[in-house]
């Protein structure tokens, strides 16, 4: 099976998640139709050419057509989820955790501020209520840049179909990419678009997308099924919201791995116009926190939707008790200007004479994270091993975004 495409949040060189995608849970109606198949102005002479004047500034708020410079406050869009994990074949128990996570995802305009766009985003269950999955139990902010400044386009693999279907309430032509890898132990990657995006443009138009697992004796899968698609009242503001939980874009996180310090990388996130960006660096030593994203890896904001709740299967509970182990005590930690709460796990290794001491946030959601991006909450803040040394600890985080300190 492919590795899966890094999530968006991924925690720089030793904080990676994979993704993986999966099976359906609601299917979409629709049926298979046959694939669709300036004038130059006069010239001027010299004598009559028009005094030069200077070009207009382009207003960086508007650079671009994108959809997201026309964003409205309200506009949303919803799709129910389900994921699914369990081993397969000659596994032995145990090897891979069965979990299974399912209810509703909703992405919404919550402010405008051209350039920028705030999206919540929340996870509820099916009733309505707030997701009991740690990763999934609290809304997370979002600021997306609406002008562009790169080319970001989603590349779709796999054989093309066109159809039309009736789906949140109004009819669609969309386009299917059907991607099967699983004679050679992949997934089978299932993704219907909308030809016009319309309000799905916050998800670049996806309607439906599943995966199905296939292979390394792993099965299960997971699926976004879109429910809602609406458009906010023109007119209505509101104030950005402070980035104290945001889901990645607008944070900056350094992570020091060993004892070397020139080894401090520093992942920056941004997003833009549906797709999250992320770039790993040394920190630079002046000038902005996150100069550019130039070289940024771009990752469309649908996938890595399906991402965080793929992750989610490999936490079910907090505190996330590694090897089966009970917290060996409580601390402060200490981690650039914040204090932390915190939970020591230690993890013998007589074999070698040392100790694997891993330090996670007593709660991930505690105010004294505040700032920090999603991922990074729930993984661990320092792990070391002892005495011999060796290993990682976060150093600092904070928010580059203007208008999204805490």
């Amino acid at each position: 099976m492919r590795k899966p495409v890094a999530s968006s949040m991924s925690r720089p060189v030793v904080l990676c998640a994979s993704l993986a995608l999966g099976i359906a849970c609601k299917s979409v109606e629709s049926h298979t139709t046959p694939s669709d198949s300036a004038t130059a102005p006069p010239e001027v002479s010299a004598q009559e050419q028009p005094p030069v004047t200077a070009p207009e500034p382009e207003t960086p708020t508007r650079r671009g057509n994108s959809p997201w410079l026309k964003a409205r406050v309200g506009d949303r869009v919803a799709y129910s989820f389900s994921a699914n994990r369990k081993a397969m074949g000659r596994q032995q128990p145990g090897t891979i955790p069965e979990a299974a996570v399912a209810g509703v995802v909703t992405l919404e305009v919550s402010a405008v501020e051209l350039p920028w766009v705030w999206v919540t985003l929340y996870f509820t269950d099916d009733s309505g209520a707030p997701s009991r999955n740690p990763m999934l139990s609290r809304p997370l902010v979002l600021p997306v840049r609406a002008d562009e400044s790169r080319a970001l386009t989603v590349s779709h693999e796999g054989k093309q179909s066109t159809e039309q279907l009736s789906a949140a309430g109004r009819q669609w032509e969309a386009k299917r990419y059907l991607h099967d890898k699983r004679a050679f132990d992949g997934p089978l990657e299932n993704r219907l678009y909308a030809a016009t995006p319309g309000p799905l443009y916050l998800t670049n138009g996806l309607l439906d997308a599943s995966t199905t697992l296939a292979g390394f004796g792993m099965g299960g899968g997971s699926q976004l099924t879109v429910l809602e698609a609406r458009q906010g009242q023109e007119g209505a503001t509101a104030r950005p919201q402070p980035l104290t939980r945001p889901w990645g874009p607008g944070t900056w996180l350094d992570v020091q791995v060993g004892g070397d310090t020139e080894s401090v990388m520093r992942t920056c996130q941004g997003a833009e116009r549906g797709f999250l960006l992320r770039q790993q660096a040394p920190p630079p030593r002046t000038g902005a926190a996150c100069p550019d994203f130039a070289q940024a890896d771009a990752v469309p904001l649908e996938e890595a939707v399906l991402a965080r709740i793929w992750e989610s299967l490999d936490l079910r509970q907090w505190p996330p008790s590694p090897t089966g182990l009970a917290p060996a005590g409580k601390e402060t930690l200490t981690v650039g200007s914040h204090r932390v709460p915190a939970l020591r796990f230690e993890t013998p290794r007589p074999h070698v004479n040392n100790v694997v001491t891993q330090v996670y946030a007593a709660d991930p959601w505690d105010e004294a994270l505040s700032g920090m991006p999603h991922d990074a909450r729930f993984q661990p803040l320092s792990d070391q091993l002892m005495p011999s040394g060796g290993g990682m600890q976060v150093l600092d985080w904070g928010v580059w975004v203007p208008g999204g300190t805490p």
